[in-house]
């Protein structure tokens, strides 16, 4: 009986060892690649598909940091007859999930990866947009893209981009202002961490640049130049935002100040005369031509 016993179990374990799925060995060092995420986080991923078909295969997005125009900007592109530039889309919030162990295998199976699957999201619904919209170009200009702005250039690699400049010192006095209980070394930090960003896509990207100081002193002549750079006859309709219909106006999705509500341009608000810059923030703002002292 005790042999028997032995046997059996035995027998018990042989079959067990049949019917489980064969485990999967440890990925060596040369198959991990590293692959950044949707905020810049860098996983360690065994697998990178290649980029998939866009339907939108080069849209525009504005690049700026918090509180530089980008919704004026919007509103005027978007009053061009070929032009659609909705409310920010926040692309970078949007995260596939892949919710069991064998999914990941499925989509590999697909040529696709985690990354991928978004992009081919954000793609589809820069597409469905536009379609909506029955215009040619779709523009973007969602801030927080500013931060990502590699991954945006991998996943469409002939996208177009207008880098929005503000001076930074009102740029500081602007998040002052609108903030109930600002936190000044903060929001100096965070202007700071726009700011870099954006010197690096000025160098890096061939970036058409605006000035919202000469968008909102100038704005024939700097739209003219923009309709040149995006390739579609410039319309004066575009300075009549107010006469085209923008969606709302509300948090989250842009400005929503009374001004923006207005439907005119109204000059550029400038720094407080007691705002201090912190050294680099300093050294971009003369290197973006503004005058600091």
């Amino acid at each position: 009986m005790s042999s028997l016993g032995k046997g059996l179990k035995r027998r018990g374990r042989l079959m067990a060892q049949a019917v489980r799925p064969p485990r999967r060995p440890a990925p060596c060092a040369a198959d991990r690649r590293v692959h950044p995420d949707a905020d810049g986080h860098h996983p360690v991923t065994g697998y990178v598909a290649p980029r998939a078909p866009r339907l939108v295969e080069s849209p525009v997005f504005v690049l700026s940091c918090v509180r530089s125009g980008s919704t004026l900007l919007r509103v005027v592109l978007n009053s061009h007859s070929r032009i659609r530039a909705p409310h920010e889309m926040h692309l970078r919030t949007l995260h596939v999930h892949l919710s069991r162990g064998f999914t990941a295998e499925a989509m590999r199976e697909l040529a696709l990866d985690k990354e991928e699957l978004e992009h081919v999201l954000w793609d589809r619904l820069l597409h469905l947009e536009l379609t909506r919209s029955g215009k040619e170009l779709i523009v973007d200009k969602t801030p927080p893209n500013t931060l990502i702005w590699p991954r945006l250039h991998r996943c469409w690699p002939h996208a177009r981009y207008i880098v929005l400049l503000r001076h930074p010192g009102a740029v500081v006095t602007s998040l002052t202002h609108r903030r109930a209980d600002p936190d000044p070394a903060g929001i100096r930090a965070e202007v700071l961490e726009y700011s870099e960003k954006l010197e690096e896509a000025r160098r890096a990207l061939d970036a058409h640049v605006v000035r919202y100081e000469d968008l909102t002193a100038e704005p024939a002549r700097t739209t003219r130049d923009l309709c040149d750079y995006l390739g579609v006859p410039w319309e004066p309709g575009m300075l009549d935002y107010g006469s085209t219909d923008h969606g709302a106006f509300r948090p989250q999705l842009g400005d929503w100040s009374d001004d923006i509500k207005s439907g005119r341009i109204h000059s550029a608000r400038g720094a407080d005369p007691g705002v201090r810059l912190p050294v680099r923030l300093t050294e971009l703002a003369e290197a973006w031509g503004y005058r600091t002292a």
